[in-house]
């Protein structure tokens, strides 16, 4: 059982909307929650900056569209800054898997909240307000579901959520609900019938479909069944590194041939090849974009989900009465790399930190990469995606 947002907050005495503002005048910058778990966690046990999801300000933009598919912020998070660290749009995880309607629907508040209090930010419901925010120096808030839980089997939730600025949903967290099987469960019978109702009105409404945490033959038939393109958010090759998160060919095949992309992710555990027992760099990231682009014969169907976070991940719990046993993620990178989950060591070195997307462009500039296709890579995929897909 994982700590909530909400408990989160409340265990830090401060409401929704007071972590969300941060001080009272709070220089710009600056802005965060006073006295936050965070701030609590690094006096008593030693946090650095970057274990609490700090980020390096870029001092000068960069001028790419950088639309990151899948991340996470923190109440803690410095939201006064996150326009200045180097991502256009944040898909951010707008409230923690399986959690029911009334806590699903304080997650998506939290973030009109944090953009109401910081002029930096914005909750992004159309694809034009992309480039406008680019444009304007500003940072997106994509609000997205890992799951769909929140749904139960009220159908009329899903145009509720989308009206209140849902844009991106996963049907299920790696484990299997009643919408579909998820990737980590013993199995997977594919779309429920119920589920089949889901993709119909996620079409209706213009909501993108995510493939990332869903089982194969969940994925495979959300793919053919919808109208719409759909995406993985953030997954990797499993052709290059066999995990049980990433995804194989036929997936990003028949991804493509709907119109979809697959942001691949730079997130150690899912880079991390059969006997490797070093934490993965940028250059191997880029083998996941290397296989994905010869696969398909071009990068029009990749894209960027990091799975970072900004500000502190909370710890986790283990629920007393037991969990079930799952598919193994990061077991051999907990071994052989580290398990503190809210190290920089889990994700690739050399794009650990968003200012480091610098470097991703280098590196993929050096492996032989052009700029439009860069430019693809980074943002304007998904945008093509969301500009299908979103009404």
């Amino acid at each position: 059982m994982a700590i909530t947002r909400r408990d989160f907050v409340r265990w830090t005495g401060l409401g929704a909307a007071a972590a969300a503002a941060g001080p009272k005048g709070a220089a710009a910058g600056e802005t965060r929650a006073a006295g936050t778990a965070s701030e609590f966690q690094a006096a008593a046990g030693g946090l650095t900056p970057e274990e609490r999801g700090i980020h390096p300000i870029l001092e000068k933009d960069h001028p790419y569209i950088f639309i990151d598919a899948c991340m996470q912020m923190w109440p803690d998070a410095r939201f006064g800054d996150a326009h200045r660290y180097g991502a256009t749009v944040y898909a951010v995880t707008a409230w923690d898997p399986h959690l029911d309607i009334d806590r699903a629907l304080e997650g998506m508040m939290f973030w009109h909240a944090v953009v109401r209090n910081h002029p930096g930010l914005a909750v992004v419901t159309r694809a034009d307000d992309i480039p406008e925010l680019k444009r304007a120096g500003r940072a997106g808030l994509l609000l997205a579901s890992q799951c769909g839980d929140f749904v139960g089997y009220e159908i009329h939730r899903l145009e509720a959520f989308y009206r209140l600025g849902l844009r991106m949903l996963i049907p299920a967290y790696s484990q299997t609900n009643r919408l579909c099987g998820g990737c980590l469960d013993r199995t997977d019978g594919g779309l429920t019938s119920f589920g089949e109702l889901v993709v119909d009105e996620c079409d209706r409404l213009g909501l993108l479909l995510d493939g990332s945490h869903l089982g194969a033959r969940s994925a495979l038939e959300i793919i053919e069944r919808s109208r719409n393109p759909v995406v993985f958010s953030h997954s990797g090759a499993d052709a290059v590194a066999a995990n049980p998160r990433n995804v194989d060919d036929a997936r990003i095949r028949a991804c493509a041939a709907k119109g979809g992309v697959v942001g691949l992710s730079p997130w150690g555990p899912m880079l991390l090849k059969k006997g490797g027992i070093k934490r993965p760099t940028v250059d191997d990231f880029i083998d996941h974009i290397d296989h994905v682009a010869g696969l398909l014969g071009s990068v029009d169907s990749i894209g960027v989900g990091t799975d970072m976070s900004i500000g502190t991940y909370p710890e986790h719990e283990r629920d007393p009465w037991g969990s079930p046993a799952l598919k193994d993620v990061a077991g051999a990178y907990d071994k052989n790399v580290t398990a503190n989950f809210r190290s920089p060591l889990r994700m690739a070195e050399g794009f650990s930190q968003y200012a480091e997307v610098l470097n991703f462009v280098d590196r993929m500039g050096r492996r032989g990469y052009k700029e439009p296709d860069i430019r693809k890579i980074l943002g304007e995929n998904f945008l093509r995606i969301f500009r299908r897909v979103w009404k």
